[in-house]
């Protein structure tokens, strides 16, 4: 990537739908957004040519919420690993350039066993993208509740064990996970120089990232704020990610959208 991006987590609230959403981000010098497969990867032929004539926009999907790659049911697992396969296709046909999502849940299993499951299904994954000619990058997410798998830890492990993979640093999440570390300048130097010492300079000039304002509890997340509303140290994260000159997508998830992703831009662009 040539630059570091400003998403909003879907479509702007001043958008009817996705006809005029890139208009509306346009018009707010936003650089596009994140297609929120929430319930299920499906959109309509309209909803399609809209995403394709977005006019050089970035577009990066977010998974549905259904995905546990350690559910205890074969059939879960299975659907899952789907529900991975339909994001990433949906991310070639709609040219996005990157897609995340939330990959499992302890459920009171082992991190090291956890692991060789997240590996064994992640090779699923990508040994079937592979074949169908699609090298949209695959990122599990850092998640915020301590019962989740996803710890910076054992994304950048898992990411080591395939070229197509990478993490996406949901840095509200670590933030809410480790209740209330990780937001100084040094602490999110730490989090980026840790990811390229481990996967190199390929994570750092090809970076997808989430942030928003975060409510949390000795659990971990809660639910997300604005960052007026927040305690989350955004200055010091973009101060951070400029001097290690990130590139690639960073996805604003604050319930105002739009006014947070600008209130990012605009700052990064002073420094």
């Amino acid at each position: 990537m040539e630059k570091l991006h400003f998403l909003t987590a879907g479509i702007p609230s001043n958008a009817k739908d996705y006809s005029n959403a890139f208009d509306k981000l346009k018009e707010m010098n936003l650089d596009g957004l994140e297609v929120e497969f929430v319930h299920g990867v499906r959109y309509s032929e309209k909803t399609r040519e809209a995403i394709l004539n977005r006019n050089n926009a970035l577009i990066t999907h977010h998974g549905p919420y259904y995905i546990n790659l350690n559910a205890k049911e074969e059939d879960k697992i299975e659907a899952s690993i789907k529900r991975v396969l339909d994001t990433a296709r949906a991310a070639k046909d709609l040219g996005a350039y990157s897609i995340t999502y939330h990959a499992a849940f302890y459920l009171g299993d082992d991190s090291k066993i956890l692991m060789d499951r997240m590996i064994e299904r992640h090779k699923i994954i990508t040994d079937t993208l592979k074949e169908e000619n699609n090298n949209v990058w695959i990122r599990p997410e850092t998640t915020g509740k301590k019962s989740q798998w996803g710890t910076l830890d054992e994304i950048i492990e898992l990411s080591k064990n395939f070229e197509q993979i990478l993490p996406c640093i949901d840095f509200a999440h670590i933030h809410a996970r480790e209740n209330g570390k990780f937001n100084t300048y040094d602490e999110f130097c730490y989090i980026l120089e840790h990811l390229g010492n481990s996967l190199g300079d390929i994570a750092l000039n090809n970076f997808h990232g989430h942030v928003a304002g975060i409510k949390y509890t000795d659990k971990g997340e809660k639910n997300h704020l604005i960052f007026e509303e927040s305690d989350f140290n955004y200055k010091d994260l973009l101060k951070a990610m400029k001097k290690f000159n990130i590139k690639g997508a960073l996805v604003c998830e604050s319930p105002n959208i739009e006014i947070d992703t600008m209130i990012l831009k605009e700052y990064y662009e002073t420094l």
